[in-house]
């Protein structure tokens, strides 16, 4: 739902010129130095990033889904760690909260996240524990008006730079399965706390993940999210419903930017005489991967105009995910390929997409999770 299309058309118009007068520039530094330049950081402050999906009245600029995925489609077409950075302030980071949290936990946390004065981080893999979430081991055991958090969570985006932690953990451990499962917000400066060094990965340097390890943590009460336990699984199944489609949104950005680059690429480069994109087996790879643009970007829309009307979009969400996210992937190779051996070379952008790109059929749920829960979504509605 779009409340006001001039509005956004002015926030769309303003972060697209952002991305392509700042971020696009310092691409190539922030692969070469794993860091995002603080200035760069300083001015995403200023423009509001951090705090784009947080609700107005906790000094964020609430964006609803369908405004959100207009403002991913621009993200999208610079490296991936930008996005990245504010990414879980406005999404895993700080989803838990605004759907379930407790009026004074809200109070206390979201300014903070909105204005980027701390970035939020979402504790739920583990070592043994990634598809299969509900299998999680860290426990959270009452202990009077506290809770004693021990466990390792692995592969959390942004936890060397988080302020705080949003950790699924097990209060139960008599239950087996999701049951169990409680959601709590915690201070990274809690005793207790340490982190794993970061991880080295294919690629998007600059977006940092490492472990985060809980030894004998002490936490409040009141860190209890919603103050409930046993609704942690859920409340972190509706966090990934919402940031399925904003990763949809993210792959359709990243693919459009590759299919422009290509498209430049095989207008100017001459072989034969001619620009190869006179030939027509160039001109079918560039067909197709804007024939898949084009759906993967409708399904994102159907998806977020149906969460914002208030629908179960359970199914929806993985559907876009998973079409948008392998629709991304095939863009990015064929992208290489049009290049030819410049495609392979640190030189041209389509290299480094071409690793960024591939983590997106990773995080928030893989590609055969997503399969999984279509089905099971499609057997459920059939059995009824």
């Amino acid at each position: 739902m779009i409340r006001d299309q001039e509005t956004l058309d002015q926030l769309v118009d303003m972060i697209r010129q952002f991305v392509e007068g700042v971020l696009i520039p310092n691409e190539e530094l922030v692969a070469e130095t794993d860091e995002i330049p603080v200035e760069v950081v300083q001015q995403m402050k200023e423009l509001g990033l951090f705090g784009l999906t947080i609700p107005e009245e906790y000094e964020g600029l609430g964006l609803t889904m369908e405004e959100e995925v207009y403002v991913a489609f621009e993200l999208g077409r610079t490296s991936p760690a930008f996005r990245s950075l504010i990414g879980t302030n406005n999404g895993i980071g700080a989803s838990g909260l605004i759907i379930d949290g407790t009026e004074e936990q809200k109070q206390y946390f979201l300014p903070k996240l909105a204005s980027g004065e701390i970035i939020g981080s979402f504790c739920l893999t583990e070592p043994d524990s990634g598809s299969d979430a509900a299998s999680l081991k860290t426990t959270a055991v009452k202990d009077g008006d506290e809770y004693i958090l021990n466990g390792t969570k692995r592969f959390i985006t942004n936890a060397p730079h988080a302020g705080v932690f949003t950790v699924m953990a097990r209060t139960n451990p008599d239950i087996k399965g999701s049951a169990a499962i409680s959601a709590f917000i915690v201070d990274s400066k809690t005793p207790g706390i340490s982190l794993g060094k970061r991880d080295k990965k294919m690629g998007q340097k600059g977006a940092h993940t490492c472990d985060v390890i809980f030894e004998n943590c002490r936490i409040p009460a009141s860190a209890l999210i919603g103050g409930v336990e046993g609704v942690g699984f859920k409340t972190a199944m509706k966090v990934l419903d919402k940031g399925r489609i904003h990763i949809a949104a993210l792959s359709v950005g990243a693919a459009t930017r590759m299919l422009d680059d290509s498209l430049q690429y095989a207008v100017e480069r001459k072989q034969f005489g001619q620009p190869i994109a006179n030939f027509q087996l160039i001109q079918g790879m560039l067909a197709d991967s804007k024939a898949e643009i084009y759906a993967a970007k409708c399904m994102v829309l159907d998806a977020a105009r149906l969460r914002d009307a208030g629908k179960n979009v359970s199914t929806e969400a993985s559907c876009a995910k998973m079409f948008a996210t392998e629709m991304c992937g095939r863009v990015a190779d064929r992208g290489v390929q049009i290049h030819g051996g410049a495609g392979y070379i640190s030189e041209y952008a389509i290299e480094r997409f071409y690793r960024d790109v591939r983590l997106f059929r990773l995080y928030e749920g893989t590609t055969q999770i997503q399969q999984v829960i279509i089905a099971r979504n499609m057997i459920k509605d059939a059995t009824r």
